[in-house]
């Protein structure tokens, strides 16, 4: 009955016809008698409530031809076992984030929760850092736990990657320094996509109010900003800029840097390329509209209308579009600071 009840808080509708309830069971209840049993009981349980307009079989027990699903009162069974996990696991281990989710993924997180519970309350938090397959193996016994098979966003959801003193694996952050501003409070970083950008750049970082020019190399810059405290130790308030391509694909490496680590676009850069010829391809692009629409909200209505426009027709706008002389003029007199 628990995986019955499982299935039907995921079923995609409100309802549910009494064929595919059969289908639900058949691996699970091999009679009709059975079935009309299980059926019967949710329904004592206010699980499943018939639709009146639709009837009842003529069959002995008679069931309904259509059901509505109470997910509510699923859910407040998924929060209850929540509640008792809660009780006995360590304080540490934060659960708020199953609460509103679908209840396979408390199903598919458990097991690997109760093993990080375990490893709490023998060793506590690690005081060493160590690369991620060197604790991933401590904690759950599989050291591509963390890097490949979804432990970081786990520990993420628990509350508790920042706390394990793990050492990202991912390639290195490729970066210039400006020497001048490295005791500053206040440090600016510059992201660009391409290197062709980042060559043209490079000479006129010194005369930026910017401490770094950093190489993203397309979408290894997701991976690679996991370095950037590592590799660039130094204690200041950072603000971090992007300039891609302006494709779906670079709104959509932004939007991963975005949604981490509060990345900003350097508009001044994209409101020139506006300015200049479209280019036509790349059309094969997916869409993603969550990016998009999040792009194009740093931008004025008129400006955000072009955008559309060109990404829906197939144009787009290459960082290249802009020559040496071009960027580095926008790079350095530009207001960042405000």
């Amino acid at each position: 009955m628990k995986s019955i009840k499982k299935q039907l808080a995921v079923f995609s509708r409100k309802t549910i016809r009494l064929d595919e309830l059969e289908d639900i069971m058949k691996e699970v209840l091999q009679t009709y008698e059975d079935f009309a049993e299980a059926i019967l009981e949710l329904e004592a349980a206010g699980i499943l409530n018939m639709v009146k307009s639709k009837g009842r079989t003529s069959r002995v027990p008679s069931l309904a031809f259509l059901y509505r699903i109470n997910k509510s009162l699923l859910a407040e069974s998924h929060h209850k076992q929540l509640q008792q996990y809660r009780l006995n696991l360590h304080p540490l281990l934060n659960l708020d984030y199953y609460y509103n989710q679908d209840p396979s993924i408390w199903d598919r997180d458990r097991d690997y929760i109760i093993k990080l519970d375990n490893y709490i309350k023998t060793e506590y938090l690690p005081i060493e850092p160590v690369p991620a397959p060197e604790r991933s193996f401590e904690l759950v016994g599989d050291e591509k736990w963390i890097t490949e098979k979804g432990g970081k966003e786990l520990l993420e959801r628990v509350g508790l990657f920042d706390r394990l003193n793990i050492i990202p694996v991912s390639e290195p952050l490729m970066f210039a320094i400006n020497p001048d501003k490295v005791m500053a409070p206040t440090q600016y970083h510059l992201i660009v996509e391409n290197k062709t950008t980042y060559q043209g750049l490079l000479p006129a970082l010194p005369e930026t109010v910017f401490a770094t020019l950093i190489y993203g190399a397309g979408k290894a810059v997701i991976k690679c900003m996991e370095q950037f405290p590592l590799q660039y130790p130094v204690e200041a308030n950072h603000q971090f800029y992007y300039f891609g391509d302006l494709d779906r694909e670079g709104i959509s490496i932004w939007y991963s840097l975005f949604k981490k680590h509060s990345i900003r676009l350097a508009l001044p850069f994209y409101l020139v390329c506006l300015e200049k010829e479209m280019a036509k391809g790349k059309e094969y692009q997916k869409e993603n509209k969550e990016a998009q629409d999040r792009f194009l909200s740093f931008f004025k209505l008129e400006q955000q209308q072009q955008i559309h426009s060109l990404l829906k027709n197939g144009f787009y706008h290459p960082q290249e579009t802009l020559k040496t002389r071009e960027l580095q003029e926008i790079w350095r007199k530009s207001n960042w600071t405000s």
